[in-house]
């Protein structure tokens, strides 16, 4: 059985959590210890504790932890890919390029730990200085979700870390495994006791307990719409700084002089790689009338050749849906586009098995035709491998279409005029625009986050990390 992390010991929880490979449900990754609020308490009491020590820690000393994790992280790539393609059903080059991706994440931000900036001006009284710096903010909780089990946790927990916090991070139910991965790698790193802490459990019990306990100075949360409102009010009735990041229902127009080619690529890889399980998935193709029959053409043409099979098999361009659930809730969706009136032009069945009988939680990505804004396939969140086409006159109806939605968090546009391009890029009500290129993949350096019902606070990654991670501190001497 896999423990919990509290206070540099590895506890066992009250409970235990049977972590399934969904593309073979007969293969059992692992046991997870799963904590009580008790054990919640305990790793909110050890943060606090060690947080006098870190946060006066050396520049120097938090370089060399993180610069290790990333290090490690990186040359066990190929290891930790494979255990995050097996329990989270992405296939396994993008398992390997998310693990790479966390190891970076760590050596950014080591490198950022040896860089802390401030400001030295003089104050409007003659002989009186003024120092502007950043300091800690103390305990934060990290609550992630599921889909990407190696990345979201590294660019919470490193910039945490590298600003002098100590951490309670709370991973989803659903992928104990790479958290747990990640935090043996931490353990090991030379962080004090209580630094670092991991608590795998239920979001009513471990969840609730970060949201509520006045000692957790700070939340940093991605995950759905409603648990984020329930974030923003527990932070807010208790004045603790909250970062949310939520849903997406992400658009990619695609013009009349778009590259057929590029605009196919663009929406095949954002709308269903990953199985579609990205807040930053394009579920909307807005499609001019000049290219919209020939695009969907097309795009039925390239699905047709999308092998559906086991995460890890080599070939394999789309795993499974991570479980049942969320399977069934996929399906429902496409059977409510049909219902109102959505022509499902190819895709979204079930798969029973595998293509060698593994049981599995397989779906045909499901593309969904004449449809309009008002249908819900239109305006909520699927989460899955399942995207919907709306046809526009123009560039004007289109743009007007790609802002008609609660969310903001990324957009795409696929066209060869820099006019609109550049016009695109200025109107779209989204944080992450992309022209000719995926909505899905950020560097790690740049800011991540939207806005409108995507997203709240300051930006994650990057150096606009330290927006949220430290407070400003502005102190005046008299010589």
């Amino acid at each position: 059985m896999f423990k919990n992390f509290i206070g540099g010991d590895w506890l066992e929880g009250q409970r235990v959590s049977r972590n399934i490979n969904p593309s073979d449900t007969r293969d059992l990754v692992g046991e997870y210890a799963q904590a009580d609020v008790a054990q919640a308490q305990h790793a909110i009491a050890a943060a606090q504790a060690a947080f006098a020590g870190w946060s006066l820690s050396t520049p120097q000393q938090r370089f060399d932890i993180l610069d290790a994790v990333g290090t490690e992280i990186l040359a066990r790539r190929q290891e930790l890919g494979d255990l995050l393609a097996r329990e989270e059903g992405k296939t396994l080059p993008e398992a390997m390029g998310e693990v790479a991706r966390a190891g970076h994440i760590f050596k950014f931000f080591a490198g950022e730990a040896l860089r802390p900036t401030g400001e030295l001006v003089p104050s409007v009284r003659a002989g009186v200085g003024v120092e502007i710096s950043r300091e800690p903010l103390g305990v934060i909780g990290i609550i992630t979700p599921w889909n990407f089990p190696m990345a979201i946790p590294a660019w919470k927990i490193a910039p945490a870390l590298a600003y002098g916090n100590c951490v309670v991070f709370k991973p989803a139910d659903l992928v104990p495994g790479s958290a747990w991965a990640l935090a043996e790698i931490l353990s090991r790193a030379g962080l004090p006791a209580g630094v670092f802490n991991l608590v795998m459990g239920r979001g009513s019990e471990v969840g609730a307990t970060l949201l509520d306990d006045a000692r957790v100075t700070a939340i940093s949360f991605t995950g759905s719409v409603a648990t984020g409102h329930r974030v923003a009010a527990s932070c807010v009735a208790r004045m603790a700084k909250f970062q949310l990041e939520m849903g997406g229902k992400n658009p990619m127009i695609v013009l009349d002089d778009a590259d057929l080619d590029v605009a196919v690529n663009c929406a095949i890889n954002s709308g269903f790689f990953s199985t579609g399980q990205r807040c930053t998935a394009s579920s909307r193709l807005i499609v001019t009338d000049g290219i919209h029959d020939r695009f969907v053409a097309a795009m039925a043409q390239r699905m047709q050749t999308l092998t559906i099979d086991d995460a890890r098999k080599v070939g394999t361009d789309i795993g499974p849906v991570v479980d049942q659930s969320q399977l069934r809730q996929n399906l429902e969706y496409v059977a409510m586009a049909r219902e109102e009136g959505g022509r499902v032009v190819c895709g979204g069945e079930a798969m029973a098995f595998s293509k060698d009988g593994q049981p599995g939680f397989y779906m045909r990505p499901a593309l969904i035709a004449d449809t309009d804004a008002a249908m819900r396939i239109n305006r909520e969140e699927v989460f899955g491998p399942v995207v919907s086409v709306l046809r526009a006159t123009n560039y004007e109806q289109a743009l007007a279409l790609a802002n008609d939605t609660p969310f903001g968090l990324a957009a795409g546009i696929a066209t060869q005029s820099l006019k609109l391009a550049t016009h695109f890029k200025r109107h779209a009500q989204a944080g992450m625009v992309m022209v000719n290129l995926p909505t899905a993949g950020v560097d790690y350096h740049v800011p991540f986050g939207g806005r409108k019902g995507s997203s709240y606070g300051p930006r994650e990654q990057g150096r606009y990390a330290a927006e949220f991670f430290t407070s400003v501190k502005t102190a005046y001497t008299q010589a």
